[in-house]
């Protein structure tokens, strides 16, 4: 049967999250219907209240990061049980697609269905309603809910210590910053990195240029605080225009520039990545992990730079990150003291409170938000 569940949605954009009272589907076959603990306030959710990440339907119930328990469970479905502790992973796996069988389980054929809000396998199936009509879930998750009904495929079970009001994050941003300069920058041992833009993702993006061995992180945000968050996290450097970490880069190293620059702004533009390449060494790589409006289009790049200088500039989705491995890796690293996750979380907010967590977000006054549910 059917049960009723609290959730924050967007009716429509631009707009704002709005608590409202949802009836959730139980789980079909394949499905596990979770009671969510704590759910992170990531910065893609609000681009489905701008627009930037357009949505086949609205109202859509935001939230792709999140860590709660197993209550249910639906047929076909053996590898979790009711009473599992799990984290969300923002990408579903199938395990079988081309991708997935390469070693590249964030470009699931999965993914498909990512901004449709339906189950999916049916793009006409909604496992919430609002007074009979369909409601959408963000990334097939809607982890702003008191209870979700998601794929199993999307739920990695954890251990039982692991602190659900702190995890969720591991998700999406953790990995997807972290993924991004170990997987896709490639950051090396001695390599000189900028990150450009010191939010929830930017800073995991810095911990992992440092565990990779990075000699120098450069951390560029316009914000004094957010620098300075970075220099405890381990940062070399903090500064405010991605013309200092240039000039930063390049006296560093003789003159030649950034090995990687990671780019983690709140929206990016083609002059941002431009701004990066501009930083980089010979064969140096830009790895653009932010989020663009949908009709963005174009890189102001030197085309002869490009191809003499043998410059990359490379995509990162989900840090290029394989879900079933990297969040229990990640989540090990945090119990062992190598991640700083726990300072990572700047303010925890209530359902009610999603709205101000994201006007929060654009004051620039957090460095991650999370939602911790009663």
């Amino acid at each position: 049967m059917p049960i009723t569940t609290r959730a924050a949605v967007v009716r429509g954009t631009p707009g704002e999250y709005e608590t409202a009272t949802l009836r959730l589907d139980e789980p079909r076959s394949g499905e596990v219907l979770v009671r969510l603990v704590s759910a992170g306030l990531c910065h893609s959710d609000d681009h489905v209240a701008t627009g930037d990440i357009p949505y086949a339907i609205y109202p859509v119930v935001g939230g792709h990061e999140g860590a709660g328990i197993v209550e249910q469970v639906g047929d076909g479905v053996s590898e979790l049980s009711v009473g599992d502790h799990i984290i969300f992973s923002y990408l579903a796996v199938c395990g079988r697609c081309r991708w997935c069988a390469a070693g590249m389980q964030n470009l699931c054929d999965q993914g498909i269905a990512m901004q449709t809000g339906a189950r999916p396998d049916d793009p006409s199936s909604y496992r919430l309603t609002e007074d009979g009509a369909p409601v959408g879930q963000m990334g097939g998750l809607g982890t702003f809910s008191e209870y979700s009904t998601v794929s199993a495929q999307a739920a990695i079970k954890i251990d039982k210590s692991a602190p659900l009001d702190k995890v969720s994050l591991l998700g999406c941003g953790v990995c997807t910053g972290w993924g991004s300069a170990v997987n896709s920058a490639a950051v090396r041992i001695g390599d000189t990195v900028i990150v450009m833009g010191i939010g929830g993702i930017g800073s995991s993006a810095v911990q992992g240029a440092l565990h990779a061995g990075a000699s120098h992180v450069i951390a560029v945000d316009p914000l004094a605080f957010k620098r300075d968050f970075a220099v405890k996290l381990g940062a070399s450097h903090a500064v405010q225009t991605i013309a200092e970490a240039g000039d930063v880069a390049r006296g560093l190293t003789n003159g030649q520039g950034a090995d990687a620059a990671i780019v983690t702004v709140g929206v990016v533009t083609g002059q941002h990545i431009a701004d990066a390449f501009s930083t980089l060494r010979k064969a140096g790589t830009v790895v653009v992990t932010s989020v663009s409006k949908s009709d963005a289009v174009g890189i102001p790049v030197p085309l002869p730079e490009l191809t003499f200088f043998q410059k990359r500039i490379q995509g990162a989705l989900f840090g290029a990150s394989n879900p079933t491995y990297d969040i229990p890796k990640m989540l090990r690293l945090y119990q062992e003291g190598q991640f700083d996750l726990d300072n990572m979380i700047t303010t925890t907010y209530s359902l009610d409170q999603v709205a101000q967590g994201y006007r929060d977000l654009h004051a620039g006054t957090n460095i991650r938000g999370v939602v911790i549910f009663d």
